[in-house]
């Protein structure tokens, strides 16, 4: 486990997006997938918006994402393993890189076929408690022609990474301006923020 928390900071200090291609292992992938379609399937997850603290607006010229959150009281297995998970990377990020994490908030997320999310930063301008964000995929049999891509936007160029299977992508919040490109097929994931 360890190797994959380097693997994404090494990949994170080097570029300043960082990228760990096998952070989730197969089987928790499959379990966390079939779990958000049985959610979706049930009508439970909602609208996505922008804004925080009741000032929520859904508008989907902006983002077009369903999302539900993850919850330690909901006792689903697979969810907490997945919570264990980060929490081992926060407390690993803390002991090494001093990043004095002390919160997270994570949802599940599912774009349908046609839905975008435009150029945006996470980080809220009313409050600076986000600091890195995390997004874990959960797409198998992922292609090129299915789109979606998160689409990074560094300074001088364009970066595009697909959403593949167990995948896991950490930046900074408040620095690195970012889109998900219009997909062409369900695009799961977990998406999350590590906090101050």
């Amino acid at each position: 486990m360890e190797s994959s928390f380097e693997t994404l900071i090494n990949s994170y200090i080097e570029t300043r997006v960082g990228i760990a291609e096998d952070f989730l292992s197969n089987t928790l992938s499959l379990h966390l997938r079939n779990h958000l379609l049985k959610i979706h399937a049930d009508n439970l997850m909602h609208a996505a918006g922008t804004g925080n603290s009741g000032n929520i607006v859904p508008d989907k010229k902006v983002r077009g994402d369903s999302i539900y959150w993850l919850d330690r009281s909901y006792n689903n297995i697979h969810e907490n393993d997945f919570l264990d998970q980060m929490e081992a990377f926060i407390s690993y990020l803390n002991k090494n890189c001093y990043t004095g994490i002390k919160a997270y908030e994570f949802h599940y997320t599912i774009y349908e076929q046609g839905a975008f999310y435009k150029r945006h930063i996470d980080q809220f301008q009313n409050d600076s408690n986000r600091a890195f964000s995390i997004v874990s995929y959960l797409n198998t049999d992922w292609i090129e022609t299915d789109g979606g891509e998160l689409c990074i936007h560094h300074t001088a160029a364009e970066q595009r990474i697909s959403p593949t299977n167990g995948k896991t992508v950490f930046f900074k919040s408040n620095e690195i301006e970012h889109e998900v490109l219009p997909t062409q097929a369900n695009r799961l994931s977990i998406t999350g923020w590590l906090k101050i």
